[in-house]
């Protein structure tokens, strides 16, 4: 795992252990709708789910958002063709101001697939 990707999966899981870890209802129970929406049921698959969370995240420009739904997309089965299709409707929707966005999301998912390769069996 790249180091920008390790500390983006390290940071996030922190994170999100200390705020779950806080006695709140309201940030408990948004951690669940979230889990919900993306999850499986409903009539969308998790694919779909995904990419739609990948192109807003890509026009509500949040980089932190960009990177989870990447993840999540390529953990989906989702090939790079598939959702740079997607992204590229972010693009057009968001305008000239996502470029930005999308050159780190381009990084971001070229580190993905470069842990993937690195993770994956050897042949012979």
């Amino acid at each position: 795992m790249s180091g920008r990707l390790k500390e983006f999966v390290s940071y996030r899981q922190r994170m999100n252990e200390r705020i779950l870890g806080i006695d709140n209802q309201v940030a408990r129970r948004f951690f669940a709708l979230d889990r919900q929406c993306y999850g499986e049921g409903g009539h969308l698959d998790v694919r779909t789910k995904e990419l739609l969370g990948l192109v807003a995240s890509l026009v509500l420009r949040c980089d932190d958002c960009v990177s989870y739904h990447l993840a999540q997309c390529r953990q989906a089965g989702l090939s790079f063709e598939e959702i740079f299709e997607a992204m590229s409707v972010g693009l057009v929707v968001g305008g000239s101001i996502v470029i930005p966005h999308l050159r780190r999301a381009v990084d971001f998912l070229d580190e993905l697939a470069a842990a993937d390769a690195g993770s994956a069996p050897a042949a012979g």
